[in-house]
């Protein structure tokens, strides 16, 4: 008995010794990597639609035909309309097109330096189109446009006696537009932003029946905000 205990005990002790061994020999657990970081970039390609909204001061001048200057006046109001177009997005870079309906109402007048009359110019829709070319900086956008305008006018003469309408004179008149805006990616697929316009029309001869003919000159300048809605993904993933 006393020898088979002796044994036990001496088993034991040897299978402490041996715990610590065993337990180096196992192997280390593993290292697992985490998973690489994904930065959401902001995609500016696709078909978009909008609303616009704004103010603009048109500057006409009215030239009585082989007599002289009658003078000039800004026809000041408010505008609002939408646009649709495309971008497409290389890199940095966007590329463009757009068209922009408005409704308008830009209107002033001025007495004229020759007649008995008063000259008022009113702007009451204009049309755009458009290409553009910017640069992104993920979803802040940047841009510059050009292309051609169409507007609305009408032209009225008024007597400086009475106040009653003399003549007028409705026409659609052809130009160009250059413009800059930025923009901003504020929620998947909207964005929201600023622009500026330059609208120049042409010296165009205007008559009005049995009263006198004027050349009048027109351009505009004009400030819009808006708010655009994107089809399709708004982001990619970039590792």
């Amino acid at each position: 008995m006393k020898k088979n205990l002796l044994l036990a005990a001496v088993s034991l002790i040897a299978l402490g010794a041996a715990a610590p061994a065993v337990a180096a020999d196992l192997a280390a657990r593993p290292y697992t990597k985490a998973p690489a970081m994904v930065a959401a970039i902001y995609d500016w390609s696709g078909f978009y639609i909008g609303i616009n909204g704004g103010g603009a001061s048109s500057h006409a001048t009215w030239d009585l035909a082989a007599v002289g200057r009658e003078g000039s006046h800004d026809a000041t109001g408010g505008t609002v309309g939408g646009q649709i177009g495309y971008r497409m997005q290389s890199g940095q870079w966007v590329f463009g097109v757009e068209g922009q309906g408005n409704w308008a109402d830009f209107t002033g007048d001025n007495v004229s330096a020759l007649l008995a009359q008063r000259n008022r110019t009113k702007i009451d829709s204009f049309g755009l189109i458009t290409g553009q070319v910017g640069y992104a900086w993920n979803n802040v956008l940047v841009y510059a446009k050009g292309g051609a305008a169409v507007v609305g006018v009408k032209n009225e003469v008024f007597s400086t006696a009475t106040g009653g309408l003399l003549a007028s004179n409705s026409d659609t008149r052809w130009g160009g537009t250059v413009g800059a805006g930025l923009e901003f990616g504020f929620a998947p697929n909207w964005s929201v932003g600023v622009e500026y316009n330059h609208i120049f029309l042409s010296d165009k001869d205007v008559t009005f029946a049995g009263l006198k003919t004027d050349s009048i000159k027109q351009d505009v300048d004009m400030g819009l905000v808006r708010l655009n809605y994107k089809f399709g993904g708004p982001m990619l993933g970039r590792y």
